[in-house]
């Protein structure tokens, strides 16, 4: 892509997330949504070809839809009480709407088809933007009216996310199909959590962001787009397969690590809430989820697949790439467990 389209397009792709984050009307929140779904379809479809064709085109015709049920939701609200804040969400049938509306553009259960098929059709840097920026203005939006949305739909599709995103991702041999149902679970996590207190939302957001950012740097950096093409990794960069390891780990959720953090403190949350058999059904399902971060650990850490040369150390160039953020995305996620108790109390 030409470097200043490429710019205009990024441009408009933070200034349409931010509009989002900063609007309390419903107009511009609707504009600014729809800057940042127009802005990332041309980085999805670079480099053009059936494939990037066709996901792009799947994720257009499901977020057009659910910007119509938006805009459906923000008149039949305005007909009802005269008003186009976000805080004036009164009429059951137009916080519903707007619930679906953000369901699927969030790709929550049972609205969530389209995140995997979208997700492989594309190159690793665009899965990462759409699994990770493109999470944050439909969240914004439900962090604002989620006093005004139905808990019952809302814990229905959770619970569902999170089964559905564990079985979608256990025979997948695709590293960004693998990403993409991790992407499901972990909102199913975070839509739950958002009804009873959504500073951990955040909270959760933020490390699931750091995580995912940290494996799809180390994953663009082997050039790996398989599970096949992972077990090479031990071949030409030791270090990366020991680092790959631990973060998945955290991924999955496993003191000491910081991935353990959110779902802890989720727990626990919803303990006080007198909620039992949801938690218990939250991390049993959870376990989905790491029984096939477990099997990309295997695939690329755990065993010695045999080599394309006679040596034990790969023979190649010296690699032209400089991770200048991933030694801090990695730390982040992995050793920020000590720092809980603060977490707590800012809570």
């Amino acid at each position: 892509m030409n470097p200043l389209t490429l710019s205009a397009t990024i441009t408009t792709l933070l200034t349409g997330t931010m509009i989002v984050t900063f609007s309390s009307h419903w107009l511009t929140t609707w504009l600014g949504l729809e800057m940042s779904m127009f802005a990332i379809i041309p980085i999805m479809i670079t480099p053009s070809n059936p494939r990037s064709i066709e996901a792009t085109t799947k994720y257009f015709l499901t977020q057009v839809t659910a910007s119509m049920i938006l805009m459906m939701a923000i008149l039949i609200n305005f007909m009802h009480s005269g008003q186009l804040s976000i805080q004036e969400l009164h009429n059951p049938l137009a916080s519903n709407m707007i619930l679906v509306s953000m369901m699927m553009k969030l790709g929550l259960a049972p609205f969530h088809f389209w995140v995997p098929e979208a997700t492989q059709g594309i190159k690793l840097s665009s899965g990462m933007i759409l699994l990770t920026w493109q999470k944050l203005a439909p969240l914004t939006i439900l962090y604002q009216t989620i006093t005004s949305m139905n808990t019952t739909l809302i814990m229905l599709s959770g619970i569902l996310s999170i089964a559905l995103g564990g079985w979608g991702g256990l025979n997948q041999p695709q590293l960004r199909k693998i990403m993409a149902y991790s992407s499901i679970s972990h909102m199913g996590w975070m839509i739950i959590i958002l009804t009873y207190s959504p500073t951990l939302m955040i909270l959760n957001l933020i490390l699931y962001i750091t995580m995912t950012l940290s494996i799809f740097t180390m994953i663009m950096n082997n050039h790996s787009t398989t599970i096949n093409s992972l077990s090479m990794m031990w071949n030409k960069n030791p270090a990366m397969t020991m680092l790959l390891m631990i973060t998945l780990l955290s991924l999955g959720g496993l003191p000491p690590l910081s991935g353990f953090i959110p779902k802890w403190m989720i727990i626990q949350e919803m303990t006080k809430n007198s909620m039992i058999a949801t938690p218990l059904i939250m991390s049993i399902t959870a376990l989905l989820n790491l029984y096939f971060y477990m099997r990309l650990i295997y695939t690329s850490s755990l065993t010695i697949f045999p080599s394309t040369n006679n040596m034990k150390i790969n023979w190649r160039h010296s690699n032209p790439k400089y991770l200048t953020f991933t030694p801090t995305l990695i730390i982040m996620s992995t050793m920020i467990l000590p720092l809980t108790p603060m977490l707590f109390i800012l809570e």
